[in-house]
């Protein structure tokens, strides 16, 4: 199991770190690119090596990040994961370097302690909230770039601060990175206000596959790679998906299907207060948050279906 540090180990550890490797989760969300993001920055400003690594690749819609990607241009000698709860959720592409993880940062309580070291805070709305907290203790300044990468994590993992991990210290960092230049207004508009054409047939074939189950507790997303192909989405388009199920009146459990292009299936589940989805996750290899959390399934899209059906109704009859 990992060793777990507190925020001045963990800032001593990476100011004595040289070489290093960020490393995201697939399928990267703004999360886990923020957090890595903003770390990146921050090392770059100290005159470190440091580079981000991720195994599917990111959406434009982030470039304002200008993370500086990986390119084997060095050994690294310290690798960092943030926002990554277990090693499965790295992918292949970059298995070699999840294998010796390092330090950890993350805000998952069902982490699996695959690294050497985490800084682990469950009660952290998003890893980027964590992180302003550990570069604050760096000492860092925090620049409108470095802000703009904070707010974009915080943000996207609390859905623009409606979901319930938001939190008063979430408004608060929040408005501490407003201080330090995040251009918000530009920011909401490009990660909540704008769609690409992808983003609406994503959305508009997720309505069409959309099915109910439990007296209408449930409803279900399940989609196969060969549709969501047709759209021509790419993983940012999809992430908006994850919520259209849970969205629904009456909905207690939204959950989404969507086939990799390996052919494993990844699951997102959204619950309403009560039900708790990381408990369905968890009881088929994955985990997360109370009402947001996943998992990837290998077989067929049935089984996949109906392995998530009987953990369902078995949460559903908990809360009841």
């Amino acid at each position: 199991m990992s060793e777990l540090l507190d925020i001045a180990a963990a800032v001593n550890r990476l100011l004595r770190a040289e070489n290093i490797l960020l490393l995201c989760h697939k399928n990267p969300d703004g999360d886990t690119l923020g957090s890595a993001g903003a770390l990146y920055h921050a090392l770059k400003g100290l005159g470190k090596t440091v580079a981000v690594l991720c195994a599917d690749p990111i959406g434009a819609r982030y470039d304002y990040m200008q993370l500086g990607l990986f390119d084997g241009s060095f050994e690294p000698k310290y690798v960092v994961a943030v926002d990554v709860a277990g090693i499965q959720l790295f992918g292949d592409a970059v298995r070699a370097y999840a294998e010796r993880v390092d330090l950890c940062i993350d805000h998952h309580g069902s982490n699996s302690g695959y690294a050497d070291a985490m800084l682990l805070q469950a009660d952290a709305a998003a890893a980027s909230e964590i992180m302003y907290d550990l570069l604050r203790a760096m000492n860092i300044d925090i620049t409108p770039l470095i802000a703009e990468c904070l707010y974009t994590g915080i943000a996207t993992d609390t859905g623009c601060f409606k979901f319930a991990n938001t939190t008063q210290r979430t408004l608060l960092t929040a408005a501490k990175l407003i201080e330090a230049g995040a251009d918000i207004v530009r920011l909401n508009a490009a990660l909540f206000e704008s769609k690409t054409p992808a983003q609406l047939a994503i959305e508009r074939l997720a309505l069409e596959n959309l099915q109910f189950y439990y007296d209408g507790k449930c409803a279900m997303v399940c989609l196969t790679r060969e549709q969501i192909a047709s759209t021509g989405a790419d993983c940012t388009d999809i992430e908006g998906i994850t919520g259209i199920a849970r969205a629904i009146e009456g909905v207690q459990v939204g959950v989404t299907i969507r086939q990799q292009p390996s052919g494993s299936y990844k699951v997102s589940v959204r619950t309403v207060p009560g039900v708790d989805a990381s408990a369905i996750c968890r009881r088929l290899g994955g985990g997360g948050h109370t009402q947001a959390a996943g998992c990837e399934i290998l077989g067929s899209m049935e089984n996949t279906r109906g392995a998530l059906l009987d953990e369902v109704k078995k949460a559903l009859c908990m809360e009841s």
